[in-house]
């Protein structure tokens, strides 16, 4: 997608009741997985398929125990994995294979080489996209920025075409549009660049508009950073890692995106 065009599918309402003037802000870009996309529930699935074809049997009250491990690992990517792809020093495809071999090494499984992680990505991917669903209170918490006239659209650290296809199965493509993801500049967050090339395709001004995400590193205060307004979407139970709180100054902290239009001043 070009940026003209790309900038024309930008989500943005009509004037609401509302004058963005007396607003925090004239744009919201959201994060994608754990905060418009419930992807803790799709790693589940995609998770639950791997554990039963290539994880050792256990009894069924082991079995739930251990899957509940699986997802909790592969969320927190304790060798950060992703990261490096994210950085640009790794290829998608490559570090999951780390990922799925650090799970396989943790929880009994057999190393795989390439042919075998074919395979298994094969089962990983089918139980993955199936799940793709958007969080409850993601519809609610949108239909008020858009009623506002508040711009709105998608920057992630996934591959845009991924993204994409996952907003669509969501419900959610044909508002909030993928503006960036990490292919567009061959990086992502933290780097501050892909949040200002964000808002230049949303319309906006960096320092009016919010970044929103579940992780308070690179989502907020990296925002924060970039001339943002940061918001981290902290939700009970949901964190990937550790957080150290003192840490997390200057921007907004809510729990559920049903708080967002508050701190925006919309309520």
């Amino acid at each position: 997608m070009t940026d003209t065009a790309t900038d024309a599918a930008t989500g943005r309402a009509g004037d609401g009741p509302t004058s963005t003037r007396d607003l925090l802000v004239d744009g919201v870009l959201f994060d994608i997985d754990d905060t418009i996309v419930d992807t803790r529930t799709a790693f589940e699935a995609a998770l639950t398929g791997v554990v039963a074809a290539y994880l050792p049997p256990l009894p069924d009250d082991e079995a739930q125990t251990r899957l509940r491990d699986v997802v909790a690992m592969w969320r927190a990517d304790p060798h950060a994995r992703y990261r490096r792809y994210t950085s640009g020093q790794d290829t998608y495809l490559h570090q999951k294979m780390m990922r799925a071999n650090d799970l396989h090494a943790a929880f009994g499984g057999e190393p795989l080489d390439e042919d075998a992680f074919t395979a298994w990505n094969a089962v990983f991917d089918e139980g993955f996209r199936a799940a793709w669903a958007a969080h409850h209170e993601t519809e609610a918490a949108l239909e008020t920025l858009l009623a506002a006239g508040i711009a709105v659209g998608a920057l992630s650290n996934a591959a845009t075409p991924l993204q994409s296809a996952k907003l669509e199965k969501a419900g959610l493509l044909d508002r909030v549009p993928m503006l960036v993801g990490v292919d567009t500049l061959g990086v992502g967050k933290p780097d501050p660049r892909v949040f200002l090339e964000a808002c230049r395709r949303l319309g906006t001004d960096p320092a009016r508009t919010a970044y929103v995400g579940d992780e308070a590193d690179v989502d907020a205060l990296a925002a924060r950073d970039a001339g943002l307004v940061g918001v981290w979407l902290d939700r009970p139970g949901a964190r990937r890692r550790p957080v150290d709180e003192s840490t997390v100054t200057g921007v907004h902290v809510i729990r559920s995106l049903d708080e967002l239009p508050s701190v925006l001043g919309l309520a």
